[in-house]
């Protein structure tokens, strides 16, 4: 019973301590940046001891800083889009070849078909990419 009791306290112990840490994490994305300055200046001032000019001089330091940052995330986040944007275009450019390749080959009837099929097919990957995200797709009825 006291093993039991035990394995049941350390189990909900572990589960409490995993659930706190990632409610803490999306409060640092939240903050504006003078928010993450005001944050990262007062630890400083907290831990190092700083002077009210230390304070100052650092302030600028990290604003300079949290603003630079701030920059780079952004111009990651469009080069991430244009390349997106890139992959995207040479996809649809490499399915038209393929599309013209196959009316070659096929009888209109036989690409017709193949048509068909290949909507299908996007269609039904469709359903399961929104099922993994948790969005079912809707029925036609509603």
């Amino acid at each position: 019973m006291k093993k039991l009791f035990l394995a049941l306290l350390l189990l909900v112990g572990i589960t409490t301590w995993a659930q706190g840490k990632r409610e803490r994490r999306p409060e640092g994305d939240r903050l504006t940046k003078e928010e993450k300055v005001d944050l990262q200046v007062k630890r400083m001032t907290k831990d190092l001891d700083l002077n009210e000019k230390q304070a100052k001089e650092v302030r600028t330091l990290v604003t300079k800083e949290v603003e630079k940052r701030e920059a780079k995330r952004a111009e990651m986040t469009e080069e991430k889009k244009a390349k997106r944007e890139a992959m995207k275009a040479e996809m649809k450019e490499a399915q038209a070849a393929h599309s013209a390749e196959m009316k070659k080959i096929l009888t209109p009837e036989q690409y017709a078909k193949w048509e068909k099929l290949r909507e299908e097919r996007k269609d039904k990957l469709k359903e399961r990419m929104a099922e993994k995200r948790g969005k079912g797709k809707p029925t036609p009825e509603e």
